[in-house]
């Protein structure tokens, strides 16, 4: 039996040294626990490296939609179908279309992608020359290349640009509402009585920049907020008998500042 591994780095088969293994795949792990360990498992018999991203990418997107790559179809016909050995593959569609197109008999099953798990882990011991430190970069420029290859994105689409805009309001109205809730909290120690009044958000900043400390209350107009009349008049009734501890001039220009913010926000 021989498996087929896919790395970033190009395409490795290696030879199933003991085949009983797969009919415990539950203890397949075990026997990856070293280096050592795994080369008494399997063997790598051929490695045939990518040439550049490009190649690395079209081989990607082959294997991403279950087809056959003409690197790969080349590389196991040179090394699979004299010997007419089982190949062990990780996607069942693509090992279909492999014994259709190449006459080779194919596995997938649940020890198969144990196997090619074990392999992955003890990558660097069972393939000489092709260590994690070299595989980590090489797989870091491709993912960027595949993505942005199954993304097929296009300035043209405006719809793009509407879900980058969507998503943006969302954080906004997140960052937004954690603003509110600070400037709650912090002007609530000194007024938490207006926290009951004032139930919008928006308009309690308004009222924490345009008042500023409560005593000054009595003696604002708050209809250039809008703040309807009612509620400005709990306001000011409230602010007069309020139970809240007093605040320095310097508290007062840190919650205003980040009234600010919150109203620049919304």
């Amino acid at each position: 039996m021989l498996l087929l591994f896919e790395s970033p780095a190009g395409f490795a088969l290696f030879k199933v040294l003991d085949e009983g293994k797969l009919k415990k795949s539950e203890d397949l792990q075990a026997d990856f626990m070293s280096g050592d360990l795994a080369k008494k498992v399997v063997k790598l018999k051929k490695f045939t490296k990518f040439e550049n991203t490009a190649e690395a990418l079209a081989s990607a997107t082959a294997l991403v939609d279950s087809k056959l790559d003409k690197k790969l179809k080349k590389f196991l016909k040179k090394n699979c179908e004299e010997d007419k050995e089982t190949l062990l593959v990780a996607d069942s569609k693509l090992g279909n279309i492999i014994k259709e197109k190449m006459g080779i008999p194919c596995v997938h099953s649940s020890a198969v992608m144990e196997l090619l798990r074990g392999v992955r882990q003890q990558l660097g011991e069972l393939a000489s020359g092709l260590a994690a430190t070299d595989v980590a970069p090489m797989a870091l420029g491709l993912s960027h290349s595949l993505s942005r290859y199954k993304l097929k994105f296009s300035p043209d689409k405006v719809d793009t640009m509407i879900v980058q805009a969507i998503g943006l309001l969302d954080d906004l109205d997140k960052e937004l509402n954690t603003y509110a809730m600070r400037v709650r909290e912090w002007y609530g120690w000194h007024f938490p009585e207006m926290t009951k009044i004032v139930a919008d958000n928006i308009e309690y900043a308004k009222c924490v920049k345009f008042m500023g400390l409560r005593e000054n209350a009595a003696g604002k107009d708050f209809s250039a907020i809008p703040l309807n009349e009612e509620v400005e008049k709990d306001l000011k009734d409230a602010s007069i008998v309020s139970m809240g501890t007093d605040i320095s001039l310097e508290d007062m220009e840190y919650i205003a500042s980040l009234a600010d913010q919150v109203v620049s926000l919304s």
